[in-house]
């Protein structure tokens, strides 16, 4: 049989390749799943952080926006003697063109009319102010009416991240009078910069309010009264103090020594010793913390931690009293009163007669029989 030529030029084309599935370039399961999780996870912090960017950026802008419209206000008062009744009518118009907009009644236009005039420099809106959201600037505007003060509590908000009644019980605390004014001596004791971090971290005095307080009070009261408020103590204490527990036992020398209550600050970076006390400061109270902050470094203190503070709370001090206390003490300690506003505020007479808690349940277990 005759052979069968091939045409001259032209090549047999290869057969297909066989199509491979994704099955076949894929990881095995188990890894292809833990590789979507993965991505699954990345691309939901992707989102909320974008979802976040976003809610910031606009709040910035309702607030510059709020500022732009309370400034024309106010320009327009001042350059042609309009008196309120322009504003409710300024009000009425908006809100009848822009129907689904919040925020546009004569109140609020006081408010912003209120705010540019507070705050006239605009790079001080953008930078600070703009952070926070209009209802804190509104408490701001209602309860302060120092501009440095104002400006203080919006950085101070913005870095702690409070909420509006937060913000407000801040000020009626006047957080800004006892930040950072325990008597310490800490300039001797800490390097800079820690010296003046850990300044900042005081108070003095520190309010608990939120105890039933009266009368004398007995040291352990007063910790179990902060340990079963924990999350209000760590909210007076300040942001960066970790709780760890109460009546902490250290063995030294074979003998059991108990701390009141121990913290760490996790900005600090160390254990802070709180020491409490129910009566007026003692020089001898500071020798006590001084030995329970040797033995903390020993004993609890690891490489990456820095010094341990103590911070000593009583009921009164003398500011002189603990400055000739701590002048030859080695270990950075702090001096600070706790006070309830409650029983400060009563009169004189009044003090120590209220019932306590337990008094009222006594009442009533009595009423019951």
């Amino acid at each position: 049989m005759p052979t069968k030529r091939k045409s001259p030029g032209l090549k047999k084309p290869a057969a297909p390749k066989p199509e491979t599935t994704a099955i076949e370039h894929t990881a095995p399961v188990s890894v292809t799943l833990f590789d979507y999780a993965a991505l699954l996870d990345e691309l939901k912090v992707r989102i909320r952080t974008a979802q976040v960017q976003s809610v910031l950026a606009m709040n910035r802008g309702l607030i510059v926006l709020y500022w732009d419209i309370g400034r024309s206000i106010l320009a327009r008062q001042s350059l042609e003697g309009w008196g309120a009744k322009v504003v409710e009518r300024l009000s009425s118009d908006l809100r009848r063109e822009f129907r689904d907009l919040q925020g546009l009644s004569a109140r609020n236009l006081q408010y912003m009319r209120a705010f540019a005039e507070a705050y006239p420099d605009a790079e001080i809106v953008h930078r600070v102010v703009a952070q926070l959201p209009w209802g804190h600037n509104v408490t701001l505007l209602e309860k302060l009416k120092d501009t440095a003060a104002r400006l203080w509590y919006a950085e101070a908000c913005s870095e702690h991240g409070w909420t509006r009644p937060m913000l407000a019980e801040q000020i009626d605390k006047k957080l800004i009078q006892r930040q950072g004014k325990a008597a310490t001596n800490f300039h001797r004791t800490l390097p800079a910069p820690q010296s003046a971090l850990a300044q900042q971290a005081t108070k003095d005095p520190y309010f608990f309010d939120f105890l039933p307080l009266r009368g004398r009070v007995e040291e352990r009261e007063l910790e179990r009264g902060l340990e079963s408020h924990i999350r209000e103590f760590l909210l007076e204490l300040g942001v960066g103090f970790a709780y760890l527990g109460r009546q902490v036992p250290l063995t030294v020398s074979g003998r059991e020594y108990r701390l009141d209550l121990l913290f760490y600050h996790v900005r600090l970076h160390c254990y802070v010793v709180v020491e409490l006390k129910g009566a007026e400061f003692k020089p001898e109270h500071a020798g006590k913390l001084n030995f329970y902050l040797s033995a903390v470094d020993d004993l609890l203190r690891g490489p990456g931690d820095h010094p341990s503070i103590g911070l000593l709370l009583c009921a009164s001090h003398d500011r002189v009293i603990v400055e000739y206390a701590l002048r030859d003490v080695h270990k950075p300690i702090g001096v600070a009163e706790w006070q309830s506003r409650l029983t400060e505020s009563l009169p004189d007479d009044l003090k120590g007669q209220l019932p306590t808690v337990e008094d009222f349940e006594a009442e009533l277990s009595r009423l019951r029989r």
